[in-house]
């Protein structure tokens, strides 16, 4: 296998897919001599039955508006490989979602899954509407339209979707209720439930809690404390929210958080009082975060990013390509000692 053609091959087939050919990128080139190594994978293909999904579901979906109008909106789902179990993996909300990168986020999805050494393939699927601004019988109408499409297509030995942007609780239990009426049978089809009806203890601060432990990890190597240390954390969802309540309790400074509108500076460090009000903010008011920056009069900058603040730790956990270049070079000039 050549790296080089195989990406080649894969920018003439799809050539309007940028973030899938990113990553596919990113990952070939590092396992191409690893793979080599095994002349059998070459005789079996397997480099491009690992690039390319097992298939693709798109749709449309139409949902009425409070106002009584037919909205229409893409709906999409990439089982993108179940060699080692079902497909599993989030759906995400947002108006930036198209197959490239929905693609993209199902092909790394593939090998997260694998490395848990639970039994699940990869997955992801999600759909261009958002559910920002719009009313919860407005969510509830797109969200019981977009499962319809979808509800042959999984299940709990098929595909078994989760969250993601713009996917909380209250979207799984949309979907979720819809797919238990189409389908008529009560299962574990979708994670990310709430408990009274299926879900998992601790699953919402999973992956903010998760990644804390990892960097734990990672400076336990360097012999660091995490207590004291500055954090910038971008986004203020899900991810965000948990990752800077975990970092609280460690004793570690919270200088930043941010959402597609703009970001909040704290120098002295975000409290559990404010960050209580954060996750109010962001899960019963679906609000924006410059709302804290005027309740608590600290600095927002209107379409700013964490990176070019001063911080001993970065946590992006927003989504995905978040640091590029520059901001890596800005985050070590500011005394940046680790990214997680």
């Amino acid at each position: 296998m050549k790296a080089t053609e195989v990406l080649d091959d894969l920018k003439r087939r799809f050539p309007n897919e940028p973030e899938y050919l990113q990553a596919v990128e990113e990952v070939i080139t590092t396992i191409e001599d690893a793979y080599n190594e095994h002349p059998e994978f070459d005789r079996y293909n397997l480099i491009e039955r690992l690039c390319i999904p097992d298939r693709i579901f798109s749709f449309r979906v139409s949902w009425v508006d409070d106002k009584g109008k037919v909205q229409n909106n893409m709906g999409y789902r990439i089982q993108h490989n179940n060699a080692i179990g079902p497909y599993k993996g989030g759906i995400r909300f947002h108006s930036s979602v198209n197959q490239s990168i929905l693609k993209f986020l199902a092909f790394e999805q593939t090998f997260k899954n694998s490395l848990t050494t639970l039994a699940m393939g990869g997955g992801k699927g999600g759909s261009d509407f958002s559910p920002r601004g719009k009313s919860d019988m407005e969510v509830m109408r797109f969200c019981q339209a977009f499962i319809e499409e979808l509800w042959r297509h999984i299940g709990p030995d098929t595909d078994v979707p989760a969250g993601d942007i713009g996917v909380g609780g209250r979207e799984v239990g949309y979907m979720y209720g819809m797919y238990k009426k189409m389908s008529r049978e009560f299962t574990g089809t979708f994670t990310g439930k709430g408990l009274e009806f299926g879900g998992s203890l601790i699953r919402p601060e999973a992956t903010g809690y998760g990644n804390v432990y990892f960097l734990l990890n990672m400076l336990a190597t360097r012999g660091i404390d995490i207590k004291d240390k500055v954090v910038a954390i971008s986004g203020s969802g899900n991810v965000a929210t948990y990752t800077a309540k975990k970092l609280l309790e460690l004793g570690a400074k919270v200088v930043t958080m941010s959402d597609s509108d703009g970001c909040i500076y704290v120098p002295e460090g975000i409290t559990k009082e404010q960050l209580d009000y954060i996750f109010k903010l962001k899960n019963e008011y679906r609000g924006r975060i410059r709302e804290f920056a005027e309740e608590y009069g600290c600095e927002y900058v209107e379409g700013g990013r964490p990176w070019v603040y001063k911080c001993d730790i970065a946590m992006p956990s927003a989504t995905q390509n978040e640091l590029d270049g520059d901001d890596a070079r800005t985050l070590l000039a500011n005394g940046c000692i680790a990214v997680s």
